[in-house]
């Protein structure tokens, strides 16, 4: 990662999403490694929710974060799989003003290297939403390093060079 010295660094209000229907408070390793990764990098925790892998449910909160002018981010794990209850990209998609296909196939890419040909599992995807990013991460607190240290924190640094989402974020509304 690159950062020039004459760029100061923008912290962003990030909303953490965890999708499962066993975990809770204390068992949410994904969230709380999430929420120690934002922090760390000087962002603000705006808002940290748990909900069932439901597609309304999870539809729902996203929504509301979406419409809420203070959120910057939102970043979702769990429910990325391939089992019957795992619905977080078919919840988010239609509320997706644009994708951002690259997300989903270099994390795919990355996580090849640690857990081989069990990333094609993943439905990790990425995208914006009214001016809003949105990445969706698989329930691993391992995969949620990997996008974090990997792919996020750099692009949600206005630092980093040669280009980064935060400086987009004026032109996320234009017509």
């Amino acid at each position: 990662m690159i950062h020039p010295t004459d760029k100061q660094f923008l912290p962003l209000n990030i909303a953490i999403l965890t999708v499962s229907d066993t975990r809770g408070e204390a068992e949410d390793i994904s969230g709380k490694t999430l929420v120690e990764r934002l922090l760390q990098a000087d962002h603000k925790l705006y808002a940290k929710k748990i909900v069932a892998d439901d597609i309304y449910q999870i539809r729902a909160v996203a929504s509301n974060w979406i419409a809420d002018q203070q959120v910057n981010v939102i970043i979702s794990t769990g429910g990325t799989g391939v089992t019957g209850r795992d619905g977080t990209p078919e919840a988010f998609s239609p509320l997706l003003d644009k994708t951002l296909d690259g997300f989903g196939e270099v994390f795919r890419m990355l996580s090849y290297q640690q857990i081989k040909t069990s990333t094609i599992q993943s439905r990790a995807i990425a995208g914006v939403a009214n001016a809003t990013y949105i990445f969706c991460l698989p329930g691993s607190s391992s995969a949620c390093r990997t996008a974090w240290d990997s792919l996020i924190s750099e692009q949600l640094d206005f630092r980093t060079k040669p280009c980064n989402l935060v400086q987009l974020m004026p032109r996320l509304l234009e017509k």
